[in-house]
């Protein structure tokens, strides 16, 4: 059985050099029903980005080889070998954030559209929020009235060619948020 493996390999801020508090809203398909999604927020409390690190934070330490870089999310690779994630960043404008907190308001936010919060889904150890497909589109719209600066949204959405998933690729991949504020690094692992 084959799996995927979302990890983050670097993360660079296009602005001007600030103390920065971020975190990532992540928006996925729900590894067992296709009816649903999953959502969550991390990491606890944000990552703080001084001036001193030039707007920049590689999450893979040094070395030779392949290195590992901040895990998001490993799930058995769908059936299509297609996996659809998005990522926002948000800057916290808060001095403390609570994960917990963060997901409930979602959920309060999308209504009808929200069900339960889980906790060992997709690899992880965060809680995730599971939500209709339907209420997807409306993510960007409940996003926008949480106080925290929105710096923009980037698909990872991967479809893998049949012989890249025989031989268990790694793919690097990179993008510019939507805000061109920031861009971020990422890769796709298939392992057996």
């Amino acid at each position: 059985m084959k799996t995927i493996t979302l990890e983050f390999s670097k993360l660079q801020i296009l602005k001007e050099k600030e103390r920065w508090k971020l975190y990532f809203v992540i928006v996925t398909e729900h590894p067992t029903d296709n009816d649903k999604m999953v959502v969550s927020t991390f990491p606890e409390p944000y990552i703080r980005l001084k001036t001193n690190l030039d707007n920049l934070i590689s999450f893979e330490p040094e070395g030779s080889g392949e290195t590992d870089g901040l895990f998001v999310i490993e799930r058995q690779l769908p059936d299509d070998n297609r996996i659809k994630v998005r990522v926002y960043l948000r800057q916290c404008r808060q001095n403390i954030r609570s994960l917990g907190e963060s997901l409930q308001d979602l959920k309060k936010s999308l209504g009808g559209d929200a069900f339960e919060i889980v906790d060992d889904l997709l690899g992880t150890t965060v809680p995730w929020l599971v939500v209709a497909k339907k209420a997807v589109p409306m993510m960007g719209k409940v996003l926008s009235k949480i106080k925290d600066k929105d710096m923009g949204f980037v698909s990872m959405d991967e479809s893998l060619k049949k012989e890249e998933v025989e031989q268990n690729c790694v793919l690097h991949r990179t993008n510019n948020f939507s805000t061109g504020e920031a861009k971020i690094w990422w890769k796709w692992k298939v392992t057996e």
